[in-house]
């Protein structure tokens, strides 16, 4: 986030906190999930951060669709705004107004978690429960969405899981294996470089790609409880398991572990440097199995590729089936507006999107359906899809979802430097440590 946004974030942020002492702008009982009355169809609004185009979308408007037939005078008013960045401005600024619509997206952030305790999110685990779809839901769905106090305030509409993606040939070119470690890869950078291979594809323009590898580390060596702490300033960046990820991040800077130039290419760039055969790895989620398990896959590396999960470390605390999970940004519910419709709405249709969105081939966040592997798929789509059966009870959380908006800004721009060996790691602890200490206590009180 630049530094504009981040202003207006800490104005949105302070406004919120004003409407909080004035009563909370009205809202309604949050735990009150089975509203009375006569179903009165409208236009409900739900502000999005999702691909216009993407399968949630396409499907909640078919759903849309369906439900108005039986009620007239019902629509569903999608608010999309796919830039991550400009589309937490917006939420931020219709809540310190209390114009929020009756759904909106949100991750499980310190900011969602101040409008949760202000009574403005329908209570979902209750919500669920109450529409009989609670128990069809993997649990690590739920998990990704919950706040530190275990609170669900949340609805996941995806499951992704998030491997490492590698091409077996060019690894072998450089006589190298898939690391059994974390700390292996920076050696590997090195035998990578030197077979003239470029070793990790990363997307540098969106910084939430590179601040995965920050959380590597820490959750291998203290479990997720480290960024829970962290976050608050109950733990610092010079504890061991802090270290442990600022020395490994300088050592993949040395080791030239990433693209020339990376900071400044972004989504595209980074996938295609991987299919097309450029570089050795590339760290991405199960989103994008259509791209990668399947025929449109470039037939030159097709055979070559392969994926391997977040590797542990001597000593880990977490196990090799637990790594980043995540069930996307969630959909939030505004108890304000929560009312017979809204809730006849979602009943209707999360009762018939796991189907729907398991049929996209897509890894449904219920367990009530079967993904439908597509039939240009090849055998890593089905191999991928079968890594969901076993996951542990512990996931790595991304930590753009757990930062304050501005450490996370901060947090962004210093990765950076670096792995680019503009800064020392002592440097980076120092200023990250400062800006966490100036500005936890804004949001965790």
């Amino acid at each position: 986030m630049n530094r504009s946004l981040r202003a207006a974030a800490v104005a949105a942020i302070t406004a919120l906190a004003l409407t909080a002492c004035g009563g909370g702008g009205g809202a309604s009982d949050p735990s009150n999930v089975s509203p009375t009355g006569e179903i009165k169809p409208r236009e409900i609004s739900w502000l999005l951060s999702r691909p216009a185009d993407g399968a949630v979308i396409n499907i909640m408007k078919k759903l849309a669709d369906d439900y108005a037939k039986d009620h007239p005078g019902f629509s569903l008013n999608l608010i999309t705004t796919p830039d991550r960045p400009s589309y937490i401005q917006k939420l931020e600024t219709l809540a310190a107004a209390n114009k929020l619509p009756e759904l909106f997206d949100t991750d499980a952030t310190p900011f969602a978690q101040q409008l949760a305790k202000q009574g403005k999110m329908v209570d979902a685990e209750k919500l669920l429960k109450s529409l009989d779809v609670y128990d069809d839901y993997r649990p690590s769905a739920l998990d990704y969405q919950r706040f530190d106090d275990g609170s669900l305030h949340m609805i996941p509409f995806q499951f992704e899981l998030e491997f490492i993606w590698y091409n077996k040939e060019l690894l072998q070119k450089a006589g190298v294996s898939v690391p059994k470690s974390l700390d292996d890869i920076p050696a590997m950078c090195t035998a990578l470089r030197g077979a003239g291979i470029t070793p990790i594809a990363i997307d540098g323009q969106d910084q939430w790609p590179l601040e995965r590898y920050v959380a590597y580390q820490p959750f291998r060596e203290a479990g997720p409880e480290y960024i829970q702490k962290l976050k608050k300033g109950e733990a610092k960046f010079t504890d061991p398991a802090g270290q442990k990820a600022v020395e490994w991040l300088a050592s993949l800077g040395k080791a030239k572990c990433f693209q020339d130039g990376f900071s400044s290419q972004g989504y595209s760039d980074a996938q295609n440097q991987f299919t097309s055969g450029q570089a050795a790895m590339y760290n991405i989620g199960t989103w994008e199995l259509p791209s990668l398990a399947t025929d449109k896959l470039n037939p030159d590396v097709r055979d070559d590729i392969d994926f391997f999960t977040l590797p542990t470390t001597e000593g880990s605390v977490t196990a090799a089936n637990e790594f980043v999970s995540p069930s996307g940004i969630g959909m939030a519910v505004n108890s304000k507006t929560y009312d017979p419709l809204v809730s006849d709405f979602l009943k209707f249709a999360l009762e018939k999107y796991p189907s729907e969105y398991a049929a996209t081939g897509a890894l449904s966040p219920t367990t009530n359906v079967e993904t439908v592997v597509p039939a240009n798929a090849t055998p890593l789509y089905k191999k991928a899809l079968e890594m969901a059966n076993d996951l542990g009870d512990k996931q790595a959380m991304p930590w753009d979802t757990q930062l304050d908006p501005t450490t996370n800004g901060r947090l962004q721009q210093e990765l950076v430097l670096l792995v680019q060996g503009n800064i020392t790691p002592e440097q980076f602890t120092s200023t990250m440590d400062s800006t966490i200490a100036q500005n936890a206590p804004k949001f965790f009180k």
